[in-house]
């Protein structure tokens, strides 16, 4: 038994490993399984609280991809403002496809919790909409906040790069 969870545990990670270059295509993925998923509670009009509950958890997973992994120890910003400073570069504290694999998996795992009936706790689902935004919105807040006062931009795009045809044009 223990050879064949090994076995297993290889194989799960070899696919995993196939999939880790291919951002685009996991998150397409990911797309349609959050689209399975929110076809099925919409049909059954129910499981409110396995939806709040992944709403939680996805939040959670979303506060660590955008946070540094180290805490910067001063009230001074860790991005160097001069050009003689060190350079740190942003390093999360939840990788991509750390996230990626998780926040799929939650899904995946809420959409199994949808066939057992005792998840289906009747509940007016309003109040824990406006719940989670107000408590989407406070964190959010709380981590603009973070990233203004530390000065650092946790995505890639709208940064200036240096490719291989800008240093041959200098």
């Amino acid at each position: 038994m223990d050879k064949l969870r090994h076995q297993l545990n290889r194989r799960t990670q070899a696919f995993l490993d196939r999939l880790a270059p291919h951002t685009v295509g996991r998150w397409l993925a990911s797309v349609v399984v959050v689209a399975v998923y929110v076809w099925r509670v919409s049909r059954l009009h129910g499981f409110y609280i396995v939806t709040y509950g992944l709403g939680i958890y996805n939040l959670n997973l979303l506060i660590g991809f955008l946070t540094p992994q180290t805490e910067p120890d001063s009230d001074e910003p860790a991005l160097p403002t001069k050009s003689d400073e060190e350079f740190k570069p942003f390093v999360r504290r939840l990788p991509e496809f750390k996230f990626w694999y998780a926040f799929t998996r939650s899904f995946i795992v809420a959409f199994f919790m949808t066939f057992v009936s005792i998840f289906d706790v009747p509940v007016f689902w309003p109040i824990l909409l406006m719940y989670w935004l107000l408590l989407f919105v406070a964190t959010m807040k709380r981590q603009i906040k973070h990233m203004i006062k530390y000065r650092y931009i946790p995505f890639s795009f709208g940064k200036r790069r240096y490719d291989k045809q800008a240093r041959r044009s200098k």
